[in-house]
């Protein structure tokens, strides 16, 4: 009797521009970092009538686009479907790069958010340990706030008034009361070498 240790998965895809895009098979860090996201997120909202979508929920928006953001906020009941998939826009998307994702994350996907009301936006890099926050005014993303998680050893060589200068922890306009912390953002993410 001869065992077999495949698995089979099925190929995940979004559809951006019109065109189908395969989606590559995401790294630990980028794992990591979209799990510790939803995880801020879910446990702040639990009680609450927003809804966190971890990676793998897919996003139908009003304009023929498809894609599975990393993670997803809906506030609004009527956009959620039994079949796991949130039509029309979240209230907040974030968007973990990748190699293969970076030009979508920040261009065609970024613009579609933009065009159907997100009205908060995150492209968030586990190889800088960085996140960008867009908040939507008058119909265009406004770059809110950047965060940039520093490596240890550059904290070493910092004077005291330099680390305290660092920013490592933002708000978003959206949820009151709401920290985000790099250091819970990036919790097991490694710095690059």
């Amino acid at each position: 009797m001869e065992s077999s240790l495949a698995y089979e998965f099925e190929p995940e895809e979004e559809i951006i521009g019109g065109k189908v895009v395969m989606m590559a098979s995401p790294t630990t860090n980028h794992i990591f970092t979209a799990g510790n996201i939803y995880a801020i997120f879910n446990h702040y909202l639990r009680g609450k009538q927003c809804v966190p979508f971890p990676d793998g929920a897919t996003l139908f928006l009003e304009d023929g686009e498809e894609y599975k953001p990393d993670m997803m906020v809906v506030c609004d009941p009527e956009k959620i479907y039994p079949d796991g998939g949130v039509r029309g826009a979240p209230d907040l998307v974030v968007e973990v790069l990748s190699p293969s994702t970076g030009r979508n994350d920040r261009g065609r996907k970024k613009d579609a958010y933009e065009r159907n009301g997100v009205r908060e936006y995150w492209i968030v890099s586990p190889a800088e340990q960085s996140v960008e926050q867009y908040v939507l005014e008058n119909g265009r993303f406004v770059l809110r706030d950047v965060c940039t998680r520093c490596p240890p050893f550059m904290l070493s060589r910092m004077k005291e008034e330099e680390k305290n200068a660092l920013a490592t922890e933002f708000k978003s306009p959206l949820f009151d009361g709401l920290t985000i912390r790099l250091e819970d953002v990036f919790y097991r993410v490694a710095f690059n070498a």
